[in-house]
């Protein structure tokens, strides 16, 4: 059986034949149907360039209104209601697609999925996880990555909460190791929000590993680290920063000092090998855990390839299902989160857009 999963298809920077092509990847690769939203002349003309005479479950959903990367999150979610992330994420509502992507504004997108969605019980808000490589070969998981950025003690300990299960069940680590981003690793490190949320994971039934610093991100010693989200976006991008930096200073070595074409064949291939473990469009985006569907926010510059994986990680979040995990592990777990004893907060708190 076919996975119907829903693609803004006028998200992205160079929207939308990255979109379309990334589609076309997807549904001839994975065992999914691909709803393409967006204005439904304009896709239909593109799309049937891209297959010619082929024959592959893509379909469009018309939507008129799109929400450029520079508007205010806020404002468009409220005057577009006909917007293509809207219109997705109404299918995953009811029901008629089992998640849905987006490379587009990233506000826009978490907000929207919030009213349109609502949150799992006992989430107060939902975080973005994205995994980033390590040298063990397995990734770590890092949440919040920026859809919130100020945070309270209880909504670190609801990120720990979400992220262990999105490491066992999508990553299938057995136990992962919990971490808490700081300054140091002994528990008095860090500033108020990390010192008070310590002892709340600590009361967790995860495991929980203490304080891990930045360095540990790339090291393999925790499969998932929680922030909040003006520090996990700050690690994120500068990551991206410093795997660009590298790839090009480790290009131009390359072709300095490798003269033997014996000797260029395999540095390219090891380059390659180290590119594709650093390409962040491998990772395919960024789950939007905490409300009730699958959200992929992917970033602005993905191309086809970035597509291609968002689709692959909303299949394989289907397939896991890892939303009802959160759900069924929330109502679980030990009231243990907050300063009257709850894991989950007050009600009414909710994302920062940005």
């Amino acid at each position: 059986m076919l996975i119907d999963i829903a693609l803004d298809a006028v998200g992205s920077d160079k929207a939308p034949e990255p979109e379309i092509r990334g589609a076309i990847l997807a549904c001839r690769a994975l065992p999914v149907r691909v709803h393409l939203i967006g204005p439904e002349a304009e896709l239909r003309d593109i799309l049937d360039e891209h297959l010619e005479n082929e024959d592959l479950p893509i379909v469009i959903h018309h939507a008129s209104e799109r929400i450029g990367m520079e508007e205010k999150a806020a404002h468009a979610v409220r005057s577009k209601k006909d917007s293509s992330m809207r219109v997705g994420l109404k299918l995953v509502r009811e029901g008629k697609v089992a998640g849905f992507v987006t490379a587009g504004n990233t506000g826009a997108a978490m907000a929207t999925a919030k009213m349109v969605l609502g949150a799992l019980p006992g989430v107060d808000r939902p975080a973005l996880a994205t995994p980033m490589p390590a040298s063990t070969g397995s990734p770590c998981v890092l949440l919040d990555v920026g859809a919130n950025v100020d945070c309270k003690p209880q909504n670190l300990a609801q990120f720990a909460v979400m992220g262990e299960i999105y490491a066992r069940t999508v990553l299938k680590i057995a136990e992962p190791r919990v971490g808490l981003l700081s300054i140091g690793e002994e528990e008095t490190k860090g500033n108020d929000l990390t010192r008070e949320a310590f002892p709340l994971l600590k009361a967790l039934p995860i495991n929980f590993i203490g304080n891990v610093e930045g360095r540990d991100i790339f090291s393999g010693l925790a499969d998932v680290i929680v922030c909040d989200g003006f520090v996990g976006n700050v690690a994120l991008k500068t990551s991206e920063g410093v795997g660009r930096f590298v790839r090009e200073v480790l290009r131009e070595s390359l072709t300095r000092t490798v003269t033997a074409q014996v000797g260029a064949l395999l540095s390219r291939k090891a380059f390659n090998e180290f590119r594709h473990r650093l390409d962040y469009r491998e990772y395919g985006g960024a789950p939007l855990l905490g409300v009730r569907g699958i959200c992929i926010i992917g970033h602005g510059s993905s191309n086809d390839r970035a597509i291609f994986n968002g689709v692959r990680v909303a299949y394989e979040f289907a397939k896991s299902g890892t939303i009802q995990s959160i759900e069924t592990e929330f109502a679980k777990v030990p009231k243990a989160g907050s300063a009257n004893g709850e894991l989950a907060g007050g009600a009414g708190s909710g994302a920062t857009v940005q």
